[in-house]
């Protein structure tokens, strides 16, 4: 960079960049004061496309619900108009319903006596074609693969036929019903449909017709129709926990405890075990999958978490079921810090690798931790979501709370990650070297209501000490971030990043809220 006496001034380094400001943009399925919320109306999949224009969601009752992006269509106009409109600067993204569909019916295994819940388990995108979307969904055993598109309805219109002799379905006017059993029409019918028979109760004029009449086919209405394509069955023992694309656009994985299957979308009848880890004898079990992601851009290479709090690397060009073939990332136990709940919370729910493939960020208990594939040695950042609730732990552990699992997701740039807490709130961290960023906020219409910046301990540029492993969003311990108690039935499990813009849509039980900064 040049002063203004022509000598060279260097750039100062950027910082981090700042907080963002988060808004309120919309919500579907909004509920009332009081009202009560159905079971199976209660959502349990949120999936963004990868274009960012459209939204998925699943709920218990097993049905997905799709949204479109209306702000960039309804907009669309001459450069000039843009620029008038300041778009690019004040627009965020806004969505309408476009369509829903029954995906799963509940079933029962009548071999194990087993019911078998309608309820989506996870919903991904699929890569759309000739204007139609594809996606997959799953609940605990069968997931199917859906095919949602415009079709046109076809309608029969410009009959030319002289209404007052016939009309162009081929029925008879009623004026000129008679009491023949064998009633002939003027485009060569007849009403009792026997073509066996001559009627003298009409007659051709002379000469005949001046023209041949025929109806004309139109489509002028459309209606979004979906249609399963694919149905992958049989190939899970246990509750599938997850399913990922591959970035080759021609397979995908389902994941159960002890399993993950590699499929074609093209072929429903066949799948490959990948990773196996059910031991001969159960009784050796000590761990269980928990989640499973392709890599985004290496069709090759997949992760998978453990309910040790581990995440494995694999390469599928190896042999995936070897260990050697693998790399394991962990964090070291810090001494005399067992107790009893130490594996409980240490259960990895949720992972995610950023757009780069870079980095994993997973989910347990307790906190978020973002791992560089690079470094096996352990977590390069540590976010504590509720550190205020290990004093609870034994509370949790009687209803059952403890064994909630919350999904995470990162920003498109990877500057930011997201999680779900208690009291329908989530919070936002910023992940970037020398950032203190530490958002909570909650679902309702007012997200800044319950929103208290928590004191965090500074974080340290990766690029001082790689090694050392940043924390951040700590609370006193037995309060929130406002020192209001918690409400354990209230929790924000399910949420999902814009791919490309800093907006995020979360669920809170049946109603479904987007916010934007």
């Amino acid at each position: 960079m040049n002063s203004g006496d022509g000598g060279d001034v260097a750039a100062a380094p950027a910082g981090p960049p700042p907080p963002l400001e988060w808004k309120f943009s919309q919500v579907f399925g909004e509920r009332t004061a009081g009202e009560e919320v159905q079971e199976v109306d209660i959502i349990s999949a949120i999936e963004f496309d990868k274009t960012g224009d459209h939204l998925a969601t699943g709920d218990r009752g097993g049905r997905v619900v799709l949204f479109e992006r209306t702000d960039a269509k309804e907009n669309i106009g001459s450069r000039r108009e843009l620029e008038r409109m300041d778009y690019s600067v004040s627009r965020h993204p806004e969505f309408r319903y476009k369509t829903e569909f029954q995906s799963h019916e509940p079933e029962f295994d009548y071999l194990k006596s087993l019911e078998i819940e309608e309820k989506i388990n996870k919903i991904r995108w699929c890569q759309s074609s000739n204007g139609a979307l594809f996606l997959l969904s799953t609940n605990d055993k069968t997931i199917k693969y859906w095919k949602v598109q415009e079709k046109k309805v076809k309608k029969i219109s410009d009959m030319n036929i002289d209404p007052s002799r016939a009309v162009g379905n081929g029925s008879v006017p009623s004026s000129s019903v008679s009491s023949s059993p064998k009633q002939c029409l003027a485009n060569g019918g007849y009403a009792d449909r026997s073509f066996n028979c001559l009627s003298n109760d009409l007659s051709f004029p002379p000469g005949g017709f001046s023209s041949l009449r025929l109806p004309v086919v139109t489509s002028n209405e459309t209606s979004l129709v979906a249609r399963c394509r694919r149905v992958y069955a049989h190939a899970h023992d246990y509750h599938i926990n997850s399913i990922s694309n591959n970035s080759d656009g021609e397979t995908f994985i389902s994941a159960d405890d002890l399993r993950i299957n590699l499929w074609n979308l093209e072929i429903s009848n066949q799948s490959f075990n990948i990773v196996d880890v059910k031991p001969a004898n159960m009784e050796d079990l000590t761990e269980v999958i928990t989640s499973a992601e392709f890599h985004p851009t290496h069709c090759n290479t997949l992760a998978y978490s453990s309910s040790k709090g581990s995440i494995r690397l694999i390469d599928l060009r190896q042999s995936a079921l070897c260990d050697s073939h693998s790399k394991l990332f962990e964090e070291q136990e810090a001494p005399g810090s067992r107790s009893f709940f130490t594996e409980i919370i240490a259960s990895i729910s949720d992972i995610k690798f950023s757009k780069d493939g870079r980095y994993i960020l997973s989910r347990d208990y307790m906190t978020l931790k973002l791992w560089d594939i690079n470094m096996d040695s352990g977590p390069v950042s540590t976010f504590q979501v509720h550190e205020y609730l290990r004093p609870k732990l034994c509370d949790l552990y009687e209803n059952d709370s403890i064994f909630d699992k919350f999904e995470c997701c990162l920003s498109g740039d990877g500057l930011r990650v997201a999680t779900g807490s208690y009291s329908n709130l989530f919070r936002v961290f910023g992940c970037a070297a020398g950032t203190t960023e530490a958002t909570t906020l909650e679902a309702s219409k007012n997200p800044m209501r319950r929103q208290v910046q928590t004191p965090s301990r500074p974080s340290r540029s990766l690029s001082s000490s790689i090694t050392r492993v940043v924390r951040r969003g700590s609370e006193s311990p037995g309060v929130d971030a406002n020192g209001n108690s918690f409400d354990f039935t209230t929790k924000l499990l399910h949420l999902a990043w814009h791919p490309t813009e800093n907006s995020i849509a979360c669920a809170a039980a049946n109603s479904l809220y987007m916010y934007y900064a």
